[in-house]
């Protein structure tokens, strides 16, 4: 692999399988068995970092949830909390006068 001006050279191996460099994997966070997507722009190709969601995991990516998220986290950090209780009765009684 040679380097220069931020360009890796890499080498086709058998089954057209590339190495991608370590540096560029680091950055990138591209980790053993996640897919890239690739294509081709002014005749060169591009790869794309892709994560995929499970299905039952894609409530938590909607703008909505990521909303909450970060308002429980500002929740926390500014002491808006309640808890921890001792028992189900104590938590039911915070949750009905508790502020909204």
């Amino acid at each position: 692999m040679q380097e220069a001006n931020n360009m890796s050279l890499v080498k086709v191996k058998k089954h057209s399988q590339i190495t991608i460099p370590n540096d560029i994997r680091r950055k990138f966070r591209i980790a053993e068995g996640d897919y890239l997507e690739i294509e081709e722009h002014n005749n060169e190709l591009v790869l794309k970092p892709v994560k995929l969601v499970h299905p039952d995991e894609a409530y938590f990516h909607t703008k909505e949830w990521q909303q909450g998220e970060k308002q429980a986290d500002k929740d926390i950090a500014e002491g808006n909390t309640v808890g921890p209780f001792g028992n189900i009765k104590d938590a039911l009684k915070a949750l009905k006068t508790a502020k909204t």
